[in-house]
């Protein structure tokens, strides 16, 4: 079995899935998928099985595999997991970190994510997830950085979601944490990071609503090719 083959596999059910090209609990008709990917059975049923690892898709047994639901009690319990891992990695970032690489991150990743009029709300959320994998990979902790990417995976549209609603106030934030950082004030930083990411389960419940409204009626693709204009999405 080509190895190349199954991560190709893999990344294209892999963005379907995160996107909800799929829609939220339906079954994966292996023989259709295996038909519109040009797949043998074999390869696909590696990249699906790893997909399921990855929570991003379930297998029930009898009955096969089936894309993950939008379920707010999930998705609130990997904001507390992003809130947790995000905290301390910013600490350790403001202990560890070079002030060359402090100065890149702000010149890279940081004044990048600061200009969103005319962007997708696709184009945006992928900057500020920048800023926050680059926040991470400060503290010089591989695992903050693989499970913040993870935890970013399983919970993209319900940024993409948020993004769309208050990315005028994300970028403020977003300037204040680059301060802190910069200062290298520990504490300020992880209040900061805090206030920046937490969400309440009732926030959570509407983005779930505005989600699903987004997938079944005007497509997912609305969304997060939506331009943000000059007043907000």
């Amino acid at each position: 079995m080509s190895e190349g083959r199954v991560e190709a596999l893999y990344s294209r059910l892999k963005e379907m899935t995160v996107n909800f090209g799929i829609r939220p609990g339906d079954r994966l008709n292996e023989v259709a998928l295996a038909r519109e990917l040009d797949a043998s059975r074999t390869p696909l049923r590696e990249a699906l099985n790893r997909l399921v690892a990855e929570q991003l898709i379930e297998f029930r047994p009898g009955k096969g595999f089936f894309c993950r639901d939008l379920n707010a009690r999930t998705i609130y319990d990997l904001y507390e997991l992003r809130e947790a891992v995000e905290c301390a990695a910013v600490r350790r970032s403001c202990e560890r970190a070079t002030d060359a690489q402090i100065a890149h991150l702000k010149d890279q990743l940081y004044s990048t994510g600061l200009s969103y009029v005319g962007k997708t709300i696709r184009e945006v959320t992928d900057n500020d997830e920048a800023f926050h994998i680059g926040v991470a990979e400060l503290s010089g902790n591989a695992e903050f950085v693989h499970q913040l990417r993870q935890i970013n995976e399983r919970i993209r549209f319900i940024r993409w979601v948020d993004m769309a609603a208050r990315v005028m106030g994300t970028k403020g934030e977003h300037k204040k944490i680059m301060q802190a950082i910069e200062a290298r004030d520990a504490d300020a930083a992880a209040t900061l990071m805090r206030q920046h990411i937490v969400k309440r389960m009732d926030q959570i419940v509407a983005a779930v609503k505005e989600g699903y409204s987004s997938i079944y009626v005007s497509g997912p693709e609305e969304l997060f090719e939506r331009r943000i204009t000059a007043k907000g999405a």
